[in-house]
């Protein structure tokens, strides 16, 4: 498995605002959608392209546009904070939806939703900000598999090396991109330092 450590000037700055105890929802939501713009550009740098015709004001040109449609996959439902991002930059983008909870006391992860639409040559890009055990992600990306879908990669804000360990060996064909790879994970399956819980902090819930 490529796993790509993003080592950007502004991404340090938004993690940042991110793991700050004292960042509130909203300024957090606006840190999570600027980081999965930062992720997304580094995901998406060598997508294929094809030539098109274009006339600019002036002459005639010949231009580049993305050559494959994209899927975004957010896992639920931390994976919705980097949704808006994505589709604000992705062109020709849909999105399905893969709900994973993880089993508080065996860290296992459970399914309660999926709803995927066609990933036959598509660039896929999951949204699991908090890469821990690797259990929701690697789950994730079984479904996907299964449903048909290749060339995916990962969008990770936080990644922790038993995460990285776990997804590896479950999926080495898929590409990870993450901001940071924290220290551990803690007895309860946190990372350390981390952020907190995704979601809680997302959406304002205890």
């Amino acid at each position: 498995m490529e796993v790509f450590h993003l080592e950007h000037s502004l991404s340090d700055h938004y993690l940042t605002i991110l793991r700050d105890k004292s960042t509130d929802s909203h300024q957090f939501r606006s840190a999570a959608r600027k980081m999965s713009l930062l992720l997304l550009m580094e995901a998406t740098k060598e997508l294929s392209t094809s030539d098109k015709k274009i006339e600019t004001p002036l002459a005639p040109f010949i231009g580049k546009e993305i050559e494959r449609e994209s899927v975004a996959v957010p896992v639920l439902r931390a994976g919705l904070g980097l949704l808006d991002g994505i589709q604000s930059l992705l062109p020709n983008l849909s999105v399905g939806y893969i709900g994973v909870q993880r089993n508080e006391k065996t860290s296992n992860p459970e399914d309660y939703y999926c709803k995927l639409p066609d990933l036959k040559n598509k660039n896929i890009f999951v949204l699991e900000p908090m890469l821990a055990t690797g259990g929701s992600l690697s789950f994730a990306v079984s479904q996907i598999k299964k449903a048909g879908g290749s060339n995916i990669s990962a969008l990770c804000v936080v990644s922790a090396p038993e995460g990285i360990e776990r997804l590896n060996k479950d999926h080495p064909d898929i590409k990870l991109y993450t901001a940071t790879i924290d220290d551990e994970l803690n007895d309860n399956w946190y990372i350390v330092p981390g952020l907190g819980d995704m979601g809680d902090r997302l959406f304002g819930t205890i």
